[in-house]
């Protein structure tokens, strides 16, 4: 199972809502991929940020480093190729971080 297979299928199984995958392949050195998606509460966002963690570490040997559990409005899981977000709703739509990767259309002339 490849690494953003592992990440889809923890969040899919944990209930988080609106996945939406990136590919960042050619854009970024960062990651091959960002997932973003939402929890209903600042308790989900945290337990699906915890179980993913738990998940990687036991299915692929890797401690992904998490920035903002504390909070538990805007959660970020460094898992090396995938880059997660988990939000809650409210401070999604807020940040809107998946417009920023988004292709530029071009002005119709």
């Amino acid at each position: 199972m490849s690494m953003l297979d592992l990440v889809l299928n923890s969040l899919q199984g944990d209930k988080a809502e609106d996945i939406v995958t990136l590919d960042l392949a050619g854009k970024s050195s960062v990651a091959d991929h960002m997932v973003v998606a939402s929890g209903r509460s600042t308790r989900q966002v945290v337990s699906m940020a915890e179980k993913l963690a738990d998940r990687l570490k036991q299915n692929k040997g890797i401690s992904a480093r998490i920035e903002g559990k504390s909070a538990g409005d805007w959660v970020l899981i460094d898992a090396g190729d995938v880059i997660v977000h988990l939000f809650r709703p409210e401070v999604r739509e807020f940040y809107q971080l998946e417009k920023m990767w988004q292709p530029v259309a071009e002005d119709a002339e």
